[in-house]
């Protein structure tokens, strides 16, 4: 299935509310109790978000590992850019931006099998991949992200129907 006909919608995240979101995040990973001395941030979606826990949990380590696997709209091949070397992710948290299909978590979790993995946003088929997140989205949903978009004219939803 293309990204064309695997997306049916478009949910906008401005920056402003991706601050809030990840905010929301940090609040639902200090009521869990665990404290981490680490973040691992899943490249590059998952950086934004870091930062922010960061801050918000007081943590000053903060690492990356480098997945891709989308090509503009569609998920592709998976390539690891950058693994993570001698962590096991015990103490760490891996912060990504969103679990779509599952993918890139499942090859995250092999990399640091003991860390508590957290994004902002889950779509269905990826949650269970994920330990904490903030807001649900349908499978059928592409999240435009503030970094992937530009303010600009859009028709109304009414005028958009096939």
């Amino acid at each position: 299935m293309t990204g064309k006909d695997r997306y049916r919608r478009t949910y906008p995240v401005s920056w402003d509310q991706l601050h809030k979101d990840s905010k929301a995040l940090a609040w639902r990973l200090i009521d869990t109790g665990q404290r981490w001395d680490k973040i691992i941030a899943v490249v590059r979606g998952g950086l934004v978000p870091a930062a922010i826990i960061a801050r918000e949990l007081d943590i000053h380590y903060v690492d990356t590992v480098c997945v891709s696997s989308y090509t503009l709209k569609e998920q592709g091949e998976l390539k690891i850019i950058k693994s993570i070397e001698g962590l096991n992710g015990e103490n760490a948290l891996i912060i990504d931006d969103l679990v779509d299909t599952g993918k890139t978590a499942r090859i995250v979790r092999q990399m640091l099998p003991h860390a508590h993995f957290a994004t902002v946003y889950a779509k269905p088929d990826g949650r269970p991949y994920v330990d904490t997140y903030v807001t649900e989205v349908s499978q059928d949903t592409w999240i435009l992200f503030p970094w992937d978009s530009e303010i600009q004219f859009i028709e109304p939803l009414i005028q958009q129907k096939p």
